[in-house]
């Protein structure tokens, strides 16, 4: 798959995702509505399985906002909030120390998002910028091709080196003859 491939597959995956994480959304504004449950965007967010950020987010805002109106119309006025886990009121100090850790988590997790953004970019980076799966076969055939050349004209130098030796000793040995032929001669003609 080529690179401007893969990017395609990548958005619609990611499109894909996102519409699913609206409708699980909204869906959870109907459930708590249905439940009797207050509507808000923390709430959602916690039905859902998704970021709070997304119930502010365009088409889903309007949802939520829609049935917190609905449901301030069907009830009387606002009493005080009570956590699930007590009962307690809820004070200034405890929604202060709500308020932070709430915060210290948004930090953590706008750092943990950077950190995997940045590893995504490197990622995508060398996948565009690596070479292609196509382009690496046919390099490493070119590659075996002039190997196999290479290894043929090695042969065939070795066979002239040795038809050339042969012609060496076979020189080697005429010229022996030759001298010693000459000796004999001089030899003779000394006499």
């Amino acid at each position: 798959m080529t690179a401007p491939g893969r990017a395609q597959a990548m958005l619609a995956a990611r499109a894909k995702a996102s519409q699913g994480k609206r409708q699980r959304a909204l869906d959870a504004v109907q459930a708590l509505e249905a439940a009797g449950t207050p509507v808000t965007a923390t709430a959602v967010a916690a039905a859902a399985q998704v970021s709070v950020w997304l119930t502010y987010a365009d088409g889903v805002r309007d949802h939520v906002e829609a049935a917190q109106r609905r449901q301030a119309k069907h009830q009387p006025g606002p009493g005080p909030v009570a956590p699930a886990r007590r009962g307690a009121p809820v004070t200034q100090a405890s929604l202060r120390t709500d308020l932070a850790i709430a915060r210290d988590e948004i930090r953590r997790l706008r750092a943990e998002h950077d950190k995997l953004r940045s590893r995504l970019r490197l990622q995508l980076g060398a996948e565009i910028e690596g070479p292609d799966r196509a382009a690496l076969i046919a390099r490493v055939a070119d590659i075996e091709a002039a190997a196999r050349e290479l290894a043929a004209e090695r042969d065939a130098r070795a066979a002239e080196a040795s038809h050339a030796h042969r012609q060496i000793r076979e020189l080697q040995d005429d010229l022996t003859a030759a001298r010693e032929s000459l000796r004999r001669a001089i030899r003779q003609a000394n006499r």
